[in-house]
């Protein structure tokens, strides 16, 4: 689309109370909501009314002047963004006493202001420039020399954006949307009068400041004085494409303004429903990963992992790969093979994956990462709602009195979401964490939680079913809720199990380390708090207890009745930008599109009538069993699509045992990762800027993700599995994704409204989608749950068999860094490494003085399963006995660490809790090559096996 700029209408909206308010505006009439501005209620009119603090990201200011506007029977010249409209009110905005007033304020601006317009980055795109036009400034009386800002020094510090002071207007925009919007209070106004200026803080310059780059504050400018890098290296864009976020389960929506096909910035759309305009460092910035030098461009092959790679042409990749996944069936049978769809690729180039597998390779041997995070999700909340989602949007936050994050780092991990939950707290909200590790929520500027629990690593269970003990034995559950909505026998068994005196706050403090004090007032405060509200991550279903641990959780929400309306509810912070939506599409290998099971006939029926084949009616492998397969001689082939399982699962060394036994490893992928050192093939896969689709984000939101450039590598990633489908037979003949999403509606009932179309008319879709629902369901369970009655199930706390002790006393738990992403691999080829350019342990001080460990030392870091090396940052952040870690960069390979124990009912690996022990080192080269002679034992292991 043609580049336009969006409307900035000045002040946000208000919320309708039901009252409308009509009044006139230069001769016109106006009906808008009670509270609204003049300076809306006339941009919603299409008059403009000059302005420069002012714009509708953040509250009213009124300090530049220059909206001021006359209204009949009052004196002065109000400013139009802080007056609120009355009945009956008559307003003038463009008076020859207006007119004379508003260029005088302009040009004292002017007059302090550089005139290099002509050679400033922002020219063309600069609202003071625009608005000196607009009150027909032609002269400055007082000159061009105003002395206050000229001549200070650029500080280029951050890797994204410059910040200009000589061209600050000291409008407060920046300051406020870093207040408002962002919540992290990283700017300020320094000194006062003509010696006012924006500082970041007590810092020297932005990045060593606590500032975020979220980029709010550069949204925000309306000179140059805050700028993106790109656009003064490249100029202005000319063209913008609306497409979704490819990072994190917020799904932000963005324009994508671009010059030609070059990709200038990227700007939070302010209509996307997931991010209203709002954005992070990863979205708004790291998109370079696109164009790195080292994304692989043309397909490759060789005959063995030992040998170099060889370049070859598209149809010789595809012919061979099609080849070889069919010998090995001919000579190991037809569920030798199998493949991993991506969390990271569109809803319609995972549903083709696991087609692929289902119609092509005739088994259910398909899994996605989602078995590594959130498949105790699916299972937990179907079994106890009925369907395998979280109940809310994420604009319900703004009704929660109460607020339960357990095991999530919302403002690391799902920012731009951690910055609404921030504003609703400073609102008034009431906020419970429950983490092992002190996150920034727990208290943070104008920001504390009411209650910090901070468990040992693996006792979810045990505390959460504490906290109910509480809830029913003080009788606090909603009865009548719980007779109308849930199934009253099972309530009564769970009642009574959770109500034993070995339930009970002091009977578990030995276990989970939290005083029973506040696990009984948080407990009560969830309970009686008003609406109240759960929010979780892989901190929950990472775990033995995963699935029991969600279960837990939707047991609270229902005894309370906390499930139904707005600002209440069950929600998984899903995390990569399209886990749920690689769910709904049937990745599981028990599970068609939509959550039925491969055993339904009538379901089955339904697609093989569509696909013309019969399929098979026994669930496939999941991703460990293909391994073991593997390991055993019986499992030979693995399609992998935008997953890097050597560096993203448990047991490193397992994964790649079960790796190099395989004839043929396709990895579809925009770099050689750690994986593609074991494949046979290797299939360049497409960026999100490359192709058309959606995404499914963690509020089952189906959004549009639209193409801003040409594939690089020459073809969008569904495309690409289209060819490998026909070279194998199927006869695929898909133009457009939209014709894909057709066939998931087709067959995919809670997708039954959705398509293209409706997504543009909608903007987006929450499924349901369909007959019951046409426009889709913003809140689940509203009148029942989708199962009928709610389920509560007994979730008796079995401790994990990962023990501590003399060897290993430590616990070692895992996460996420807010400028990093999963395993890195988009990230780590961006600027953002100026933040995080490798992963640290954190340790508590009294375990690293036992240690003789001080801060930055190289640390080993043992367990049963491995060892590797790392440095130390030694902080209280974590409890004694406890340290972390994350998992961005492949150096660490800290899943060398993690164990094969895993969630009872999934198989999600326990991430989250394995026994360490941790100790000086001399640094990392040691554990590298042993790390790596170990891989290269494994393959001459199985080669040697294979030759006998």
């Amino acid at each position: 689309m043609a580049f336009t700029r969006e409307t900035d209408h000045g002040t946000p909206p208000v919320l309708a109370n039901g009252t409308t308010v009509t009044l006139s505006i230069d001769g016109q009439a106006v009906s808008v909501p009670e509270g609204t501005s003049l300076m809306r209620a006339a941009s919603l009119i299409g008059t403009a009314i000059p302005k420069l603090c002012a714009t509708d990201s953040v509250k009213s200011f009124g300090s530049c002047r220059l909206c001021l506007v006359e209204v009949e029977g009052r004196n002065g010249f109000p400013a139009s963004c802080t007056t609120p409209v009355a009945e009956g009110m008559v307003v003038s905005t463009q008076t020859e006493r207006l007119k004379k007033l508003r260029r005088g304020v302009m040009e004292l601006y002017i007059s302090d202001h550089p005139l290099d317009c002509l050679t400033c980055a922002a020219n063309g795109d600069c609202e003071l420039q625009d608005q000196a036009g607009a009150v027909g400034l032609r002269d400055v009386r007082y000159g061009y020399d105003g002395a206050t800002n000229m001549g200070q020094a650029k500080d280029r510090s951050n890797p994204y954006f410059d910040f200009d002071p000589s061209k600050c207007i000291v409008c407060s925009r920046c300051v406020r949307a870093c207040d408002e919007v962002q919540g992290t209070f990283a700017l300020t106004i320094e000194n006062m009068g003509f010696g006012s200026k924006v500082s970041a803080g007590q810092s020297e310059d932005f990045l060593a400041s606590d500032c975020v780059s979220c980029g709010a504050c550069v949204q925000a400018c309306p000179t140059a004085s805050l700028i993106e890098k790109k656009v003064v290296e490249v100029g202005t864009p000319d063209r913008s494409v609306i497409t979704t976020c490819a990072y994190c389960g917020v799904g932000c929506t963005f324009r994508a303004e671009t010059r030609g096909e070059e990709l200038v910035r990227m700007v939070p759309w302010k209509d996307g429903k997931a991010n209203h305009g709002h954005s992070c460092v990863k979205g708004r910035f790291a998109w370079g990963y696109a164009q790195h030098k080292e994304r692989i461009l043309n397909p490759m092959i060789r005959a063995s992992v030992d040998e170099p790679w060889r370049e070859v042409s598209w149809d010789e990749a595809i012919a061979h790969t099609a080849s070889e996944f069919r010998r090995i069936q001919t000579k190991y049978g037809v569920r030798s093979i199998g493949g991993i769809t991506s969390s990271r690729c569109t809803n319609e180039e995972t549903f083709l994956v696991q087609k692929l597998i289902r119609q092509g390779f005739g088994n259910n041997n398909v899994d996605t990462c989602a078995r590594v995070c959130h498949s105790p999700t699916g299972y937990g909340l179907k079994t106890t709602f009925g369907t395998s989602a979280g109940t809310q949007d994420f604009d319900s936050v703004q009704y929660a009195d109460v607020i339960l994050v357990i095991g999530a780092n919302p403002t690391d991990a799902h920012p731009v979401f951690g910055s609404r939950m921030k504003q609703r707290l400073r609102e008034g909200a009431k906020l419970i964490v429950v983490d092992p590790r002190r996150i920034d929520l727990v208290k943070s500027p104008h920001v504390a939680a009411e209650h910090h629990l901070p468990l040992r690593p693996g006792t979810n269970v045990a505390l959460l079913t504490a906290m109910a003990h509480v809830i029913v034995t003080e009788g606090l559950a909603n009865e009548d809720y719980i007779r109308a909505r849930c199934e009253w026998d099972e309530y009564e068994d769970w009642a009574a199990f959770v109500s034993q005196r070995e339930r009970s706050p002091e009977a578990t403090e030995a276990l989970t380390g939290v005083p029973a004090a506040d696990v009984r007032a948080a407990a009560r405060l969830y309970a009686t708090g008003g609406n109240a509200a759960i929010y979780y991550g892989l901190g929950v279903t990472e775990h033995s207890q995963g699935s029991s641990t969600v279960m837990a959780i939707a047991n609270l929400a229902m005894a309370t009745g906390n499930v139904g309306r707005e600002g209440v509810g069950v929600n998984p912070l899903r995390g990569q930008n399209n886990v749920q939506g690689a769910c709904d599409m049937g990745s599981f290998p028990h599970e068609f599109s939509g959550y039925r099971h491969v055993s339904d006939e009538p379901t089955r029926k339904l697609f093989e009538q569509a696909w013309g084949v019969s399929l098979d009616a026994e669930p496939g492998l999941r991703i460990p069993n293909m391994l073991d397969a593997a390991t055993d001689g019986v499992f030979k082939g693995i399609f992998i699509q935008g997953e890097d399982i050597l560096q993203s699962d448990p047991n490193t060394h397992h994964v790649a045992a079960g790796l190099a036994a395989m004839e043929c490893v396709v990895v579809q992928d925009l770099f050689l990762n750690e994986t593609a050192n074991y494949a046979h093939v290797f299939l360049p896969g497409s960026t999100f800027l490359e192709k058309d689709g959606t995404f499914t984000n963690a509020e089952r939101r189906i959004q549009r993700v639209r193409k801003v450039m040409q594939p690089l590598n020459g073809y969008a990633d569904w495309e690409i599995v289209q060819l490998v489908a026909n070279a194998m037979g199927l006869g695929w003949s898909y133009a457009h994704p939209g014709e894909i999403m057709d066939e998931i509606a087709e067959l995919t009932p809670t997708f039954t409204n959705v398509s293209y179309d409706a997504l543009d008319r909608h903007g987006s879709l929450q499924w349901p989608a369909n007959a019951a629902a046409p426009d889709g369901t913003p809140t689940m369970h509203i009148e029942g749950f989708v199962r009928g009655k709610g389920k509560f199930v007994v979730t008796d706390y079995v401790p994990t068999d990962e023990k501590t002790g003399p060897r290993f006393p430590l616990l070692l738990t895992t996460g996420r860094i807010l400028s990093q992403y999963n395993v890195g691999a988009q990230t780590r080829r961006t600027e953002n490494v100026a933040w995080h350019p490798e992963d640290m342990l954190e340790i508590h001080p009294v375990d690293a003085e036992n240690r003789g460990v001080k801060e930055g030392d190289w640390v080993a870091l043992k367990s049963r399963a491995g060892e590797t090396t790392l440095r130390a940052h030694v902080t209280d952040r974590v409890a004694p006995g406890v340290v972390y870690t994350t998992f961005h960069h492949p150096d660490t390979q800290a899943n060398v660490i993690t164990t094969d124990y895993s969630d009872w009912a999934t198989n999600c690996p326990e991430y989250k809790v394995t026994a360490v022990q941790v100790g000086l080192s001399n640094g990392p080269s040691d554990w590298q090559e042993r790390y790596e002679e170990q891989a290269r034992r494994s393959r001459r292991i199985v080669q040697a096996e294979a030759a006998e």
